[in-house]
């Protein structure tokens, strides 16, 4: 199949997709994210608990790795809002 016919066909049933479907799928899709970020600070304070010199590059660390999680939920809602207006 080739690489225009795939593109092809997700366009013709991205119409197709239930604006109400899309919403459940991007509350579920933002689980991830969350979880990750909640993950991501629990370590940063657990660093800092047991190393306080640390601190600025344990910060330095999770503010990188919270923006990296959290482009995957900016990424859903644009994907939600492409869907529910199709």
């Amino acid at each position: 199949m080739q690489v225009s016919n795939v593109l092809a066909q997700a366009a013709e049933t991205a119409g197709n997709i239930n604006p109400g479907l899309a919403a459940i799928g991007y509350g579920l899709g933002a689980i991830g994210p969350g979880i990750g970020v909640g993950l991501i600070f629990a370590a940063v304070i657990n660093g800092t608990a047991r190393q306080p010199e640390a601190q600025g590059k344990l910060m330095n660390q999770g503010f990188t790795t919270f923006v990296l999680t959290e482009v995957l939920a900016l990424i859903g809602i644009v994907i939600y809002f492409i869907a529910s207006n199709a």
